[in-house]
């Protein structure tokens, strides 16, 4: 009998999954979306300058390459519009159910199957749970004090109001990640003025964006082997900042030069410049690329604040130091709850053990996918398969072609699988101890639980992660006996 599948998230994820499904010839299979269209992260951040910061010929589906990308770093509206594509071409739009949220799941060992709580009360089950919820889906707001007595439109950049109206209007911004060096730029110059708030400077490099015009896609569309090259040429760059990342002392020299030089170059104010370089090791934090930032910081109309926020006023921020810096709207760009995994849904597996209890002390899971107690359940873009170099996309199909394995080793009969406790520690305490050598034990971030433990991120190269999951090993399993199915 084939197995039932219910994938929850309809982003980049959840789309691999069951279009690989589809393709292995599997067609059992439900994916619940609790919004209104799929996207994920490309359909919740509609911010002024929301694009992408992996040139696009990695950042999509090797099976389903994109001829008609307008640039090298696509805006967000393009990336949602290649989703929904996916969903109709590969055939996955009977399969989506829209407006589905799903508040918990359980397994149910007398039938071996889950059970999935629906936010309508009413309920579905499934032989196989796929959470595909990602990391970056709930944002975070920092406590700042008074913020509620703001008079202003106040909002996240991931929960951006489309009618919300930016000319001739103070904006404040606060935080200095991916978000805002995307956002500053945009809307400076419709603003009458910006205010970034900075708690530590960002590492940026140059973003060597460029448009494709009209005859590279005819050719593209033409003669799709085109596409090739350019995909490889931006895996071999990200295989050199990941080696940068990885502690290689040539590839890190050359990106920090870089980035010196870049900040030489577009900031001329010395003073500016001494309060946008980093004091922390490269790599500790994201990353950015971007060849807009400085120059928009530099700007007349546009002033950067390195003093710590002491409390939000009912019309403007007050910093430490006593200056009132007035405002009408007020925007966090302030990230997301990476390290808190399929945060509120409550996920209970074997003899009524909770997720969220498992994962107290840091979330972890073997081979990103796999947790004792839980049979049957493989997350996508679990705990230790972010990447902070190359495409995240490349991950979620190395998850989804062994996902598919599972299933097929359920279809040909096998007992849920449930892995080993001893496999998954052992795989923990490998990448822990890789980690903690890790640049990303430099400084705090989003990397990281409030305890130190590093439980987003890949410790190696994306080539390795591949060759990690190319086959599943039925011996990395228990053996449970399946219940008798009614």
């Amino acid at each position: 009998m084939a197995p039932r599948i219910a994938i929850i998230g309809a982003g980049f994820g959840g789309v691999a999954v069951a279009a690989a499904l589809r393709r292995a010839g599997f067609h059992d299979f439900v994916l619940l979306e609790k919004a209104e269209r799929p996207g994920g992260v490309w359909r919740d951040n509609a911010y002024p300058g929301c694009a992408c910061d992996v040139p696009a010929p990695l950042y999509s589906f090797s099976f389903a390459p994109n001829p008609g990308w307008s640039r090298r770093f696509p805006p967000h509206t393009e990336i949602l519009e290649y989703l929904d594509r996916c969903v109709r071409d590969l055939g996955l739009t009977p399969h989506l159910r829209l407006g589905t949220e799903v508040t918990g799941a359980q397994w149910d060992e007398a039938g071996s199957q889950w059970t999935l709580d629906l936010s309508d009360g009413t309920r579905l089950t499934a032989d196989v749970l796929v959470p595909a919820v990602g990391q970056l889906s709930r944002p975070v707001v920092p406590r700042l004090p008074g913020a509620e007595l703001f008079r202003g439109p106040a909002l996240h950049t991931a929960r951006w109001d489309p009618a919300l109206r930016i000319a001739g209007k103070r904006v404040a911004v606060v935080g200095t990640g991916a978000s805002a060096i995307q956002l500053v730029p945009a809307i400076a110059g419709t603003a009458a003025q910006v205010v970034v708030f900075q708690r530590t400077a960002p590492w940026t490099l140059p973003k060597p964006d460029r448009r494709y015009g009209r005859l590279r896609q005819a050719l593209y569309r033409r003669v799709p082997a085109l596409m090739r090259p350019p995909r490889a040429g931006t895996w071999a760059m990200t295989v050199f900042t990941g080696a940068a990342l990885l502690g290689n002392r040539f590839a890190g020299a050359f990106l920090r030069t870089a980035s010196r030089a870049q900040r030489r170059w577009q900031v001329r104010d010395p003073r500016l410049r001494a309060l946008v370089t980093p004091d922390e090791p490269m790599g500790c934090k994201r990353v950015l690329f971007t060849s807009a930032w400085l120059p928009t910081l530099a700007r007349p109309d546009v002033e950067l604040v390195t003093t710590p926020i002491d409390a939000v006023t009912p019309t403007g921020i007050r910093t430490a130091d006593g200056a009132e810096h007035p405002c009408d709207v007020l925007v966090y760009g302030t990230g997301f709850a990476a390290t808190d995994f399929l945060t509120p849904m409550r996920v209970t597996g074997r003899g009524g053990e909770r997720l969220d209890e498992v994962w107290r002390d840091g979330a972890h899971a073997y081979l990103g996918m796999a947790v004792p107690g839980f049979p049957n359940m493989f997350l996508v873009y679990g705990p230790n398969t972010n990447t902070g170099n190359t495409s995240v996309v490349y991950f979620h199909e190395a998850q989804a072609r062994y996902i598919v394995q599972a299933v097929r080793a359920l279809a040909a009969g096998s007992p849920p699988l449930d892995v080993r406790p001893d496999v998954a520690a052992a795989y923990d305490a490998e990448l822990q101890s890789r980690l903690a050598g890790s640049v990303w034990t430099a400084c705090n971030s989003w990397y990281r639980t409030p305890s130190g433990r590093v439980v987003t991120n890949w410790p190696g190269m994306a080539g390795e992660y591949r060759r990690r999951t190319a086959r599943l090993r039925p011996g990395d399993y228990r053996p449970t006996a399946p219940a008798a199915r009614p």
